[in-house]
């Protein structure tokens, strides 16, 4: 009775190794199938925390898109990503296409679609002011948040 248990038991394991082996193919040829995306983004943002939710959650994996995100920090830089196949997809102010359009840009960007409706800026003092006036920063100096970003003087 021993010899027989195990002798089932070891012809139940042969099976399952064997019906893994087509299971674990099919994963390899589904993996093979993602097309490859580089999306290159102007700055990170709370405005695009639904592409960041997607991306972690394997959203654009499940339609076949393997996404790599890359922040360009400016949107010069993404539009010459995109210019150069660095990347498939820039995200940027619509300023940048038209630039190099004005620029005699021979194969220029298409823009499309609003990702959002409102600049990602936040204008912040070191010190409380609850009576803000934006005339309080007549002859102040505004810096942006990254280099090559905003730096005003007014």
């Amino acid at each position: 009775m021993r010899i027989r248990k195990r002798l089932t038991a070891a012809a139940l394991a042969v099976l399952l190794a064997v019906a893994a082996v087509p299971c674990a193919v099919m994963a390899e040829k589904k993996e093979e199938k993602l097309t490859k995306v580089t999306l290159n983004e102007v700055a990170h943002s709370i405005f695009y925390a639904p592409q960041y939710v997607a991306l972690e959650k394997g959203y654009f994996r499940e339609e076949g898109l393997d996404v790599e995100l890359v922040t360009g920090f400016g949107a010069d830089k993404v539009l010459t990503a995109l210019i150069s196949g660095e990347a498939d997809i820039g995200f940027m102010g619509a300023e940048a296409s038209v630039y190099a359009f004005q620029e005699g840009a021979t194969d220029p960007a298409v823009n499309f679609a609003q990702l959002t409706q409102r600049a990602g800026n936040f204008l912040v003092a070191r010190e409380e002011m609850p009576d803000f006036q934006w005339s309080d920063l007549k002859g102040k100096k505004v810096l942006g948040g990254r280099k090559g970003g905003i730096h005003i003087s007014m």
